[in-house]
């Protein structure tokens, strides 16, 4: 999941990053391991606007080098033009480096959400791969800047001005942050949420990142979007890594009006104080946990 690591927390950031290194990789001199793959990472635009979600592209050809048992990720992070980190998008990939063979190209894309932060201007995406359990990393043949960690790609990180304005009305519980990181924020709704803006009047994206962390046998399974009366799609949700869900709406779907009042309807709610199996004196009715949502007009994807 993605997260943001704020300027005071960049001592905190520097240390968990050196931290996924491998004691071959840390060490003193040439590494002369063979590179299992190299990586090539493309963003979908070159200017991105501050809050919005951009589609990043990762490909992998890889090499002869036999790559270890275990469970990998992919660790993503952003720095700005004194390399001072930003955020993260580390994530699993589709399929685990010792399931890809010599000679193979792997490719997926991923949309990664762009926070909120102080600064504008050239942003580069630092990558690399590390066992989860020992954290040792991955050697690939990209100029490795240190610790085997690689740049491989940089964009432009614009203010966040032209995007939809949102309004979060009905259904809404209060914002909360991760323990871990305040930077990571959502907001939980009840059965039915609603969420107003300015009628694009043209064909739009409607982009959510939702879950259900809950393991209850009430928990919501599916999350129904409304404009009106009118459905428009329906997504599943559930425990794990929050996914990013599109949906295409059209301008007659948006209708006439100057507002357009979108409703997130879960199938079922729970109260997690009354789950025992919670041990949570948590009272509220829970419906989905909801960390982004984001309208793009056509328009918009042009200009970005």
């Amino acid at each position: 999941m993605q997260r943001t690591v704020r300027k005071g927390g960049l001592l905190r950031s520097l240390s968990l990053a050196l931290t996924v290194c491998s004691a071959a990789s840390c060490a003193q001199g040439e590494d002369t391991s063979p590179a299992v793959a190299t990586a090539e990472v493309s963003v979908a635009r070159q200017r991105v606007a501050q809050g919005s979600p951009v589609e990043m592209t990762y490909r992998f050809d890889v090499a002869d080098a036999a790559i270890s048992s275990g469970k990998h990720r992919v660790f993503v992070h952003v720095v700005d033009a004194d390399e001072e980190l930003m955020w993260t998008d580390d994530h699993e990939p589709p399929t685990q480096p010792n399931g890809w063979q010599p000679g193979q190209k792997v490719e997926y894309r991923r949309t990664m959400f762009i926070p909120t932060y102080p600064y504008v201007g050239p942003a580069k995406v630092i990558l690399g791969i590390y066992d989860v359990d020992s954290n040792a990393r991955l050697k690939l043949g990209n100029l490795d800047r240190g610790d085997r960690s690689y740049q491989v790609t940089t964009f432009d990180l614009l203010a966040q001005t032209e995007n939809v304005y949102l309004i979060y009305k009905d259904g809404w519980h209060p914002a909360e942050v991760a323990p871990e990181n305040p930077a990571v924020e959502w907001k939980w709704t009840r059965k039915t949420a609603t969420i107003t803006f300015r009628n694009p009047k043209r064909p739009s994206m409607f982009i959510l990142q939702l879950d259900n962390p809950s393991q209850s046998t009430g928990a919501a399974t599916e999350v129904d979007v409304r404009i009106g009366d009118q459905s428009v799609g329906t997504i599943p949700v559930g425990p794990g890594d929050a996914p990013v869900r599109k949906l295409a709406l059209t301008a007659a779907q948006l209708g006439s009006n100057d507002m357009v009042e979108v409703k997130l309807v879960a199938n079922r709610t729970f109260v997690p104080a009354l789950e025992p199996a919670a041990k949570s004196n948590d009272t509220r009715e829970l419906g989905v946990r909801v960390f982004h949502v984001f309208v793009q007009p056509e328009e918009l994807a042009a200009k970005h």
